[in-house]
């Protein structure tokens, strides 16, 4: 089992975390995993597009390149779809998970679409639009690729307390208010 994951999002909304985190807890696991960002284009400033990528399989990864064909695509900010072909490489049977309160209506029928309030979820929970904890969760619940509890260890090891139990609560809200093909 290979599974391949490109995330979509804006410079200092936490997609290259998001990617660290989906890959600790794989890791935690027991499964073989590596995370990494792509910058270019001028990801590094706040607010441009910025794309990062997880990789998670049952044995040794060997590849290192960027993710052109990943089996599920994860759209933190949907403005961005307007600019940057979300769905592109998509595999076929592949799932696009997207942070929003309703369907998205998509080009293609040939992959599952989830859609998740993440971002008000985020601002319910920890009072920011930081809404990568929260797809996390939407993730776990839509593949069982990570569990949630796993998830759960992954944020109290990396956060102080307080941080920590809000980005839960986040997970926890997201697991259970996903919609669509799942």
């Amino acid at each position: 089992m290979l599974v391949e994951l490109r995330i979509h999002g804006r410079g200092g909304q936490g997609s290259v975390a998001m990617a660290e985190m989906i890959a600790g807890a794989a890791f935690a696991e027991g499964k073989f995993a590596q995370a990494f960002p792509y910058l270019g284009g001028g990801g590094e400033r706040r607010g441009a597009p910025v794309q990062a990528y997880a990789r998670i399989s049952d044995s040794p990864i060997k590849l290192r390149e960027k993710i052109e064909e990943p089996d599920l695509v994860i759209v933190q900010d949907p403005s961005i779809m307007e600019m940057v072909d979300v769905l592109a490489g998509l595999k076929p049977g592949g799932i696009l998970l997207i942070n929003s309160e309703e369907p998205v209506d998509v080009s293609r029928k040939d992959v599952r679409i989830c859609f998740v309030p993440a971002g008000k979820i985020a601002i319910e929970t920890l009072g920011r639009p930081i809404m990568n904890t929260a797809l996390i969760g939407a993730l776990s619940r839509i593949t069982g690729l990570v569990e949630v509890g796993t998830v759960e260890e992954v944020l109290r090891s990396k956060f102080p307390k307080e941080i920590a139990e809000k980005n839960i609560l986040a997970v926890r809200k997201a697991f259970e208010q996903v919609g669509g093909a799942l």
